[in-house]
């Protein structure tokens, strides 16, 4: 008897959803006479039952297509805003598992998706994942997809803005997205050239930003640009950051712990609008103008790259081929040019930071690029 398997995609959009819906439900079909269920906006439309089937017709056309054609969400099975309050909706999840006789369920996304994936895997199902998110930020593979496409985005950006920084003797601060982690922002700034890259890994110290900035000027350099991460901060804040952690870890009871919380919350809203608080800074440090320009969701959007649509498609069919075999609870890791299954248990609760000693952030400095720590 066929396969049936189900497929979803969770968290925030990314380029090469579609390709790896695409990848899946082909080699499903084409290799080993799968038939394929596609569940809409992510766990939600499990918990609904709200399905399409994804046959050739509906697969057809997908490729080059960005966003997902199933729709997405961020609700978490245990978590679900149901009539205003939130509910843990785990079983009726597996109650609609059972229904359409799913052999395994699919579910592409980042960290938040690989976490909620493993909880129903706990539960039972037949679980794989695929390693979604522009920040590429999950843990225990090599890339995820989505990356390329924005890291091409972010650097078109910042070719962008060179002409105009020139052109007006500006300092241009750009955002990049990122989430907490620097890989968009330190691979967009090196292949754009900045002449600042800050990332949350590297808490920056704005006196040395506005000194590196100062000594371009001085040698006839009438401009810069600061590649900044949404996630980056200042060592005031991180240091801020790490006291309300470990108030918030050493609560010896539930006011403490709330107090501390509140505290912790407070600092991270307060990083919301710290790019524009570095820019005024670097303005009055430096005497020189300066301008914001905050990328956004732009760099989720529109057509993958062709290396997004490549990987896309080999963890798709490398996921069908783990169906096929019966391996359950993993995640289809890429390493190299290759796959392998990793235990979703070595994945959940960690995130892919970039690394001090990683060769980027040792070309950057051997560019000369300032990260705004020496």
């Amino acid at each position: 008897m066929a396969r049936v398997i189900g497929i979803l995609t969770a968290g925030g959009d990314s380029p090469g959803l579609n390709a790896a819906i695409r990848g899946v439900g082909k080699a499903g079909m084409n290799a080993y006479g799968m038939h394929i269920i596609g569940f809409r906006d992510g766990f939600r439309g499990l918990m609904e039952n709200r399905t399409i089937r994804l046959d050739s017709g509906a697969l057809s056309g997908i490729l080059t297509v960005g966003g997902t054609i199933l729709g997405t969400s961020r609700d978490k099975p245990h978590k679900m805003p149901i009539g205003g309050r939130e509910m843990d909706m785990t079983e009726a999840m597996v109650d609609n598992y059972e229904k359409h006789h799913l052999d395994a369920l699919v579910c592409l996304g980042g960290g938040g998706t690989q976490k909620n994936a493993y909880q129903l895997a706990k539960q039972g199902l037949n679980i794989v994942t695929l390693p979604k998110t522009i920040d590429n930020d999950v843990a225990m593979t090599d890339v995820t997809f989505g990356f390329d496409t924005a890291l091409t985005i972010a650097t078109e950006a910042i070719d962008r803005l060179h002409s105009t920084a020139h052109s007006h003797h500006r300092i241009i601060v750009v955002e990049v997205m990122g989430h907490n982690t620097g890989w968009l922002a330190l691979g967009a700034g090196i292949a754009g050239g900045a002449d600042v890259i800050l990332v949350p890994e590297i808490p920056y110290d704005v006196e040395k930003v506005a000194d590196a900035i100062l000594r371009r000027s001085r040698a006839g350099k009438r401009f810069s640009i600061v590649a900044v991460s949404e996630g980056a901060m200042s060592r005031e804040v991180a240091k801020a950051l790490r006291t309300a952690a470990e108030a918030c870890a050493n609560a010896k009871d539930k006011a403490q712990k709330k107090k501390a919380r509140d505290k912790l919350h407070a600092i991270e809203s307060e990083r919301l609008g710290s790019t524009s608080q570095l820019t005024q800074q670097l303005e009055a440090l430096t005497g020189l103008e300066s301008r914001v320009t905050i990328l956004g969701h732009v760099q989720r959007g529109g057509i993958p790259s062709p290396a997004d649509r490549l990987l896309a498609s080999r963890l798709g069919t490398a996921c069908a081929d783990l169906v096929h075999r019966g391996v359950f609870g993993v995640m289809v890791a890429v390493r190299g040019e290759g796959t392998e299954p990793v235990p979703l248990e070595e994945v959940v609760g960690k995130r892919k930071t970039v690394p001090l000693d990683h060769p980027w952030i040792e070309t950057a400095r051997n560019l000369g690029v300032s990260l705004g720590d020496q």
